[in-house]
């Protein structure tokens, strides 16, 4: 057996950090570098929970990559493109997508007795994928809709439900600026609430044939395609594909296809969210930096106070370097008590957020009722292995004291 391990081994399990000084500094060593991985780990398990979450409803609401009219995307009206079955299949056989939906909007005005509110009308066919808004669904139920007849009905959410005092059932007046005034009474069939305030106080979805009609459009006609993929790392790569297939085409009105991912669509959100990777990586380096550093305080006081023990080794022949991974050895059992603490620490905390959903968040600002928390085992494990690598990295250059340590004079030393 390596002896330098036994030595430390047996200083750890007889208690060597009992004396008077040293188990204070121990002590105090586990706690900061149990607190200092928790705190990692809760932060790595929240930024990925909140990147997930909010991208998710960014998605939900329109998708990976969206094919539109690039005329659109250098003016505030919406053009519209041909979606007939020769694009549609197309897009459907390029490989990495999952689903394609048509989508159709149309901005107006929701005016009650005794308010008004602005609004986007988004018409969708009966292959769109509805689920994220049933996810969301807190009241009534979920629409056929149709590309061929007007339903009248539409899912609002409870954003603009509370604000104009709506309920299931009701109906409502909505008025499309054009030429002339339009206007249509729909009927409330569905209130979801994803607290994505940016669109829930926008969007209301109804039928594409009532929103083509409203643009006066021709049945093969929309406001745009979307697009869902199997790998969001892809996106770049996807939108590429997407792109050499139909950007180079012009339909048969004279329009031409644009592609654009949903990055491209929401800048400032997604830069926003790569902001946070930056807070994250701030606070890892905190936590890392005084977890090291009481650390480094524990184990120049154990150095300290084992003088005797360096000095009767180095009678013995050994060398500052065989004495050096001794303190080493015994500093990673400390770093390894304090790390598995941590971890519990971190486990209990998370799995108490994601299931019982106790720490809230304000949704105004946060979009989102309560801190997410995703797990990633990988990045988990990853963390455990830096943090260790790192800590035991930051203890080699104090354990070079040793070497200042004589012989002669530390076996006299009490």
């Amino acid at each position: 057996m390596n002896y330098k391990f036994f030595l430390a081994r047996r200083m750890y399990a007889q208690g060597e950090g009992k004396r008077q000084v040293a188990k204070p500094a121990i002590s105090i060593a586990m706690v900061g570098m149990a607190l200092g991985l928790a705190v990692m780990l809760v932060s790595v398990c929240v930024l990925i929970g909140f990147k997930d979450e909010v991208r998710s409803k960014v998605i939900g609401f329109g998708s990976h990559l969206q094919v539109s009219n690039f005329r659109g995307t250098q003016s505030y009206e919406t053009f519209p493109i041909s979606a007939n079955d020769t694009l549609l299949t197309e897009l459907r056989h390029v490989a990495g997508v999952t689903h394609v939906q048509r989508f159709s909007t149309k901005p107006g005005i929701i005016k009650t007795d005794s308010d008004y509110q602005g609004m986007v009308l988004k018409g969708v066919g009966p292959e769109y994928d509805l689920d994220f808004f049933r996810q969301y669904l807190v009241a009534g139920d979920i629409p056929v809709f149709s590309d061929t007849v007007a339903s009248s009905q539409v899912l609002i959410s409870r954003l603009l439900a509370d604000k104009l005092h709506l309920e299931v059932g009701d109906a409502i007046y909505t008025y499309y600026i054009q030429e002339n005034v339009r206007a249509r009474r729909l009927k409330i069939a569905g209130i979801y609430e994803t607290n994505f305030s940016e669109y829930d106080k926008l969007f209301l979805i109804g039928d594409l044939y009532t929103v083509n009609r409203l643009n006066g459009w021709q049945p093969d006609q929309v406001s745009g395609v979307e697009l869902s993929i199997s790998d969001y790392d892809r996106l770049d790569d996807m939108r590429d594909a997407v792109s050499e297939v139909v950007d180079t085409l012009v339909d048969c009105y004279g329009n031409t296809y644009f592609t654009q991912t949903i990055e491209d669509l929401n800048p400032q959100l997604f830069a926003w969210l790569g902001v946070l990777d930056m807070t994250v990586w701030v606070i890892l380096v905190l936590m890392l930096g005084v977890a090291g550093f009481t650390m480094i305080s524990g184990l120049l006081i154990i150095i300290l106070e084992r003088t005797n023990l360096i000095g009767i080794l180095k009678a013995l022949g050994a060398s500052n370097r065989s004495i050096r991974e001794i303190f080493l050895y015994f500093s990673v059992f400390i770093i390894g008590k304090g790390m598995l603490w941590g971890n519990v620490l971190a486990l209990l905390f998370c799995l108490s957020q994601k299931y019982l959903r106790w720490v809230k968040l304000d949704p105004a600002s946060y979009y989102l009722d309560a801190m997410p928390i995703h797990f990633n085992v990988g990045l988990w494990l990853l963390l455990n292995v830096c943090t260790l690598f790192l800590s035991v990295l930051m203890l080699i250059g104090p354990s070079y004291l040793i070497s200042r340590i004589h012989p002669a004079k530390s076996i006299r030393f009490e």
